[in-house]
C-alpha cells in the first residue's frame, strides 16, 4: 500500500513541469482504459487518478471501456465524433494503425523539456520498440505483460515431475504435458496438460511467441509486412496444432483466453499460458502451489512482450495534451511503477522502479514477481502492422482452421500470407 505522503513527495518530484506548462491549465481530463483480467485493476487505477488530483489539482476521470478491442473501438467512435478522451490505454501493438487513423499526437508535440527528455528514455527498449516510427515516440508503456507459464506444483508431482524444474524446450514441454494429462477409467479427460488461448484477440500473442520460440517474428519493424508463410512461422503453427493431434495433451480446436484460468484454478489444465498481469490474480486464488517460467522454445527459452501503451489524442487542446504528459509521468514514475507491478503482476516498465525499496522487498518474498523481467532480453514484439486487427483476424482465422482440423499447418499461413499480402499492399512502400 502506497502511503498518501508517499504519493505527495512523489507528485512533487514528477509533477514538476517547465514554464510553458505550468503556465497552461486543464482541470478535468478522461482517458479510456481496458479492464481484461481479473482483479481489482479499477481500483487501483481510482486510487492513482485520485492521488493525481490531491497532487495537481486535476480531476482525471477513468473510462472503463471492456477489452483492449472494446476500448479501441470505442475511442475512435468517441474521438470521431468530437467528444473523446484525452488519452487512453490502448495495445501497444495498435501503434500503427492509430497512426494511419490520424488521430494521435506524438510526445514530440507535447512539450517534453530535459528531464522530460531524460524521464522517457528511462523505459526498457523492448517496451519502447512499439512506440517509435519515423524518428517519433506515439506512446508511453504502462500497462505491460510478457507470456508467462503458470504451472501447478501440485500436479507436476502427482505425474513424477520435478516441480521446481519447468520445460525449457519443446519437446520437455510435449513430454510433460502429456504426463499431466489424466483421464477417467472412461477415457474422459480431467486434467489437461497445458492450454493455449487462440481465440480471436489473443491467437495472435500466443503464436508471436511460439514463432519467436523458433527464431522467427512475424512482421517487419515498419508494420508493412509480415511473414507467415515463412518455413519457421509454419514449423511453429506444427508444434501448436501437434500438441492436440500428436501429443493429446491440449484440446481439439479452439481454446478462450477467458476460460484458461478458472480451468487453472479448477485443476482441469496443468499448465496454462497467460499475462504477467494475471500473478496476482493467481497469487489470490489458486488453491494449489504454483510455479511460474519463462516460455518454452525450441531450443532455448523465447517469449513476446504485450500489453498497453498510453496514447495521447490530437483533438485535445494544448494543455489537456500538457496535462496528460503530467499524468503519464505521475502514474510511471518509479514508485508507482513498483506500487503498480506489485499490485497487479504486470511488468515495472523501468530500471529505476526495480531498484526501490518496495518493489525489491516485493520480489524477496515473491520470487515470481521477477521471472517476467529476467526474460526480457529473450522477448519480441506482439505482432503490429498497419490494419492490424484486419490482420489478427485474418491470422487468427487461418490458425483456428488449422485447430480445428480443416488445414494442415502450411495450408494455414499460406492463406494467412495472402489475406494479409492484400490488406497491406496500399503500405507497402517503394
Amino acid at each position: 500500500m502506497i502511503r498518501r505522503r508517499t504519493l505527495l513527495a512523489t507528485a512533487a518530484a514528477t509533477l514538476a513541469a517547465p514554464a510553458v506548462l505550468r503556465a497552461q491549465s486543464a482541470q478535468k481530463l478522461s482517458f479510456y482504459y481496458p479492464v481484461a483480467v481479473g482483479g481489482p485493476i479499477a481500483g487501483i487505477i481510482d486510487g492513482y487518478c485520485a492521488a493525481f488530483q490531491r497532487a495537481s489539482g486535476i480531476e482525471v476521470t477513468p473510462v472503463y471501456a471492456g477489452s483492449y478491442g472494446e476500448t479501441l473501438t470505442k475511442a475512435v467512435t468517441a474521438i470521431r465524433a468530437g467528444q473523446g478522451p484525452q488519452f487512453a490505454i490502448l495495445l501497444a501493438a495498435e501503434m500503427h494503425s492509430l497512426q494511419d487513423m490520424d488521430i494521435l499526437a506524438s510526445l514530440d508535440t507535447l512539450g517534453l523539456d530535459a528531464d522530460g527528455e531524460k524521464w522517457l528514455a528511462g523505459f526498457y527498449p523492448a517496451f519502447m520498440a512499439n512506440s517509435h516510427v519515423e524518428g517519433k515516440t506515439w506512446s508511453v508503456p504502462f500497462q505491460r505483460s510478457t507470456a508467462i507459464m503458470y504451472y501447478n506444483k501440485a500436479a507436476f508431482r502427482m505425474a513424477g515431475l520435478d516441480p521446481e524444474h519447468f520445460p525449457t524446450t519443446w519437446a520437455e514441454l510435449a513430454d510433460a504435458a502429456r504426463k499431466l494429462t489424466t483421464r477417467d477409467t472412461s477415457g474422459r479427460v480431467t486434467q489437461w496438460g497445458v492450454k493455449v488461448a487462440g481465440d480471436l484477440g489473443n491467437a495472435q500473442w500466443t503464436f508471436g511467441a511460439f514463432a519467436y520460440q523458433n527464431d522467427h517474428k512475424l512482421m517487419n519493424e515498419a508494420g508493412t509486412e509480415v511473414y507467415f508463410n515463412d518455413p519457421k512461422a509454419i514449423g511453429a503453427m506444427e508444434f501448436w496444432h501437434g500438441l492436440a493431434s500428436q501429443h493429446k495433451a491440449t484440446p481439439d480446436g479452439v481454446s478462450d483466453w477467458g476460460t484458461l484460468t478458472p480451468d487453472f484454478f479448477q485443476g482441469n489444465a496443468a499448465i496454462i499460458q497467460h499475462t504477467t498481469g494475471n500473478l496476482t490474480n493467481v497469487r489470490t486464488n489458486a488453491p494449489f502451489p504454483f510455479g511460474v517460467a519463462g516460455l518454452p522454445g525450441k531450443t532455448a527459452p523465447r517469449t513476446v512482450v504485450g500489453g498497453g501503451n498510453m496514447y495521447f489524442f490530437k483533438h485535445a487542446n494544448p494543455a489537456e495534451r500538457a496535462a496528460a504528459l503530467r499524468f503519464a509521468r505521475f502514474v510511471t514514475s518509479p514508485e508507482l511503477a513498483a506500487d503498480w507491478c506489485i499490485k497487479t503482476g504486470y511488468i515495472a516498465t523501468r530500471p529505476d522502479a526495480w531498484e526501490t525499496g518496495a518493489l525489491g522487498d516485493y520480489v524477496a518474498k515473491v520470487p515470481e514477481a521477477g521471472v517476467a523481467k529476467s526474460f526480457l532480453p529473450v522477448a519480441t514484439g506482439e505482432l503490429s502492422t498497419f490494419e492490424n486487427q484486419r490482420i489478427q483476424k485474418a491470422l487468427t482465422d487461418q490458425i483456428q482452421s488449422c485447430l480445428n482440423g480443416k488445414l494442415t499447418p502450411a495450408q494455414a499461413m499460406a492463406a494467412a500470407q495472402t489475406e494479409s499480402d492484400r490488406i497491406l499492399r496500399p503500405y507497402k512502400r517503394v
